[in-house]
Order: C-alpha cells, then sequence, then structure tokens
C-alpha cells in the first residue's frame, strides 16, 4: 500500500535487541530518496526489554544493541508498509515477540518485499515464510541457521539473497547493498548511484560478490587500477589478455586473484560493468540503442537487445521507458 503521497512505505523494525546500526543503515539510506517514507515500528511499551534468561552482563561491550532507538509507528503501521526491513539481532537462539513475527507474516503475505539484515534472517525463519527458499546471513552464523532451520537453502559467503519477495544480507555493511539494490529495482541504476553518493558508499555491488576472502589480496590496491580501466575503457574490446596485461600478471595469476577480489570471473564481471553502463545510459541520456550498444562494448543494437532482455528481463526500449520516466520525476521532487 502506498502512501497518499505515493510514495513507497519502508517499516523497519525495532525488535527486542535490535542492533543500531542495523537499524538507522537501512532508516539513513531509504530516507535518502524522497521517493520512501520511512517508518520505525515496534511495541513502544517494552520493545527494548531483554529476554528473562538473557543476563545482560554477560555481553560483549562492544555490542551496539538498539536500546536508545525509539520507533516512531507501532507494529499495526507495518501492515501499510511495501517493504520491511528486519534488522539484525543479539543473540538470534532467543525468541522474537510473536507480534513482531505476527506482522512480518501478514506482511509477506501480503506481498511486502521483506529485507532481512544479519541475523534477522533467524526472524524470517521462525516466521514459517524461509521454508524452501535460499537466505544467507553473516558467515558467523550460517551453521546456527541451517541447523535451526533446515528447511532454508542456506548460501554460504553471498553479500546478500533474493529469492522472490525476500532479500537476506550478511552484516550491516552489506544491508546497505541490500538497501541499495531494492532502490536500483524500484527507481534505476542512476537513482540508486546517487544514493550511494549522498551516503559516501560505492554503487551497489552484486549478490554474487562474497563477504570475506580467505587469501588477502594484492598489496595496496590489489586490481582496483585496472577494474577502473576497464570501466573507462569499457566501450572497447576488453579480454582476460588484456587486463592481466595491464595489471602486470600472468593470465593465470590475474585470473586467480580477480575472482578472490570480485567473487566473480573476469569477463562475467566485465559484461555485469556493461550492463551497467547501458542501463545509466538508457536512463540518463537520449542517446539511441545502437550508440548505447558501441558506447558499452556490445558492438551492435542486435547483440545489446538480445544480451540486455536476458540479463535484466526488459528491452531496452521498454527499460528506458519505465526508468527514465522514475528518474526525471523523482529528481524533480528532491
Amino acid at each position: 500500500m502506498r502512501s497518499r503521497d505515493d510514495r513507497t512505505i519502508v517499516a523497519i523494525l525495532a525488535m527486542p535487541r535490535a542492533y543500531s546500526l542495523d537499524v538507522s543503515i537501512p532508516a539513513h539510506v531509504f530516507g535518502q530518496h524522497p521517493g520512501y517514507r520511512v517508518f520505525v515500528c515496534g511495541d513502544q511499551n517494552g520493545y527494548q526489554s531483554l529476554d528473562a534468561d538473557d543476563d545482560s552482563s554477560n555481553r560483549p561491550s562492544h555490542t551496539d544493541v538498539a536500546a536508545d532507538i525509539r520507533p516512531t509507528h507501532s507494529l499495526s503501521d507495518v501492515e501499510y508498509a511495501d517493504i520491511v526491513v528486519v534488522p539484525g539481532y543479539e543473540n538470534p537462539s532467543l525468541p522474537i515477540p510473536e507480534g513482531y513475527l505476527k506482522a512480518v507474516r501478514l506482511a509477506g503475505e501480503r506481498g511486502a518485499r521483506i529485507v532481512a539484515v544479519c541475523t534477522g534472517v533467524f526472524a524470517l525463519a521462525a516466521s514459517g515464510m524461509l521454508d524452501g527458499k535460499t537466505a544467507t546471513t553473516h558467515w558467523q552464523y550460517t551453521d546456527q541457521l541451517r541447523t535451526t532451520y533446515p528447511g532454508v537453502d542456506v548460501a554460504e559467503n553471498r553479500l546478500f539473497v533474493e529469492d522472490g519477495a525476500f532479500l537476506t544480507s550478511a552484516g550491516a555493511g552489506s544491508g546497505i547493498d541490500a538497501c541499495l539494490h531494492v532502490i536500483q529495482s524500484d527507481f534505476g541504476t542512476t537513482v540508486a548511484d546517487e544514493v550511494a553518493k549522498d551516503v559516501v558508499f560505492s554503487a551497489a555491488r552484486s549478490a554474487s560478490e562474497p563477504q570475506y576472502v580467505d587469501v588477502p589480496p594484492l598489496p595496496r590496491a590489489g586490481l582496483q587500477a585496472t577494474r577502473e580501466w576497464v570501466i573507462e575503457n569499457i566501450g572497447s574490446s576488453i579480454t582476460v589478455q588484456r587486463m592481466a596485461d595491464h595489471s602486470r600478471l600472468s593470465r593465470r595469476t590475474f585470473i586467480r586473484h580477480f575472482v578472490r577480489e570480485t567473487g566473480m570471473p573476469p569477463m562475467h564481471w566485465v559484461a555485469r560493468q556493461r550492463i551497467l553502463g547501458a542501463r545509466r545510459l538508457l536512463e540518463s541520456s537520449d542517446w539511441s540503442v545502437e550508440r548505447i550498444a558501441g558506447a558499452t562494448g556490445f558492438g551492435t543494437a542486435a547483440n545489446l537487445r538480445n544480451i540486455f532482455r536476458r540479463e535484466v528481463g526488459v528491452t531496452p526500449t521498454a527499460y528506458r521507458k519505465t526508468h527514465a520516466a522514475m528518474t526525471v520525476t523523482r529528481s524533480h521532487t528532491r
């Protein structure tokens, strides 16, 4: 359900033991765009109380729990939300009050998009909505999630996973990626880039990128200079060998390090950059599809149309009609 001014309503749950960072990050990111109206919803009479069996004196001193976050709206207001964010919370083995689980269930049944940050996935799993679906969480909790909820297909070492209306993410940093992914889906790549810039964050990373790497990257900036070179020359013929030559590594060593840094093979990453470049130009320019194809390395309009439709799900023309209109409309409201 949209608000009366046609903005998308985002309800963030201020649950017991919630990490304040996991509440404030989505509030800040979504709050940067006028297309969203953000609610922080909770039980205003006792949302911050801990479970009776939870000895707060044993909590690590660095644990940042949302003791000072006050809901702006009640749990009943979750029913109006288009997007519901479930933040991570301390000690996910302890139960969440049924009122919160019920609010999430009703939102899911109504068709709202559900975003879980970090251990927030445990609340979704407890509600039963993730049975048979793929999800992820912070790497420290993947084994616990798999053991506690065997009906959930747990993806290892992923920034975020989208399965239908459910989007689950790792720690707080990947929560930013998840929010930017939602904004990109709602309003396009250009708008998501603008929000990322507003919150001083890089453009939304891909869901396939890892949470961490086991082997340290190359010294200094690693392969960042090569990746920047590819983006600057995205319209030219890019090959693995050209990238390896630019990085002054052998082909085999380059591929190994590239996969460690990005979580994907080099040409897969290049294809993603070309799609992102095409999306940005479709949203922000009046260039022909043929010109965009040349500028982003697809060569021909036919090739761009085929790959774009396969990867994005719509034709370049249809994408432009939808997202260019959104970009213009929303920019006037800033």
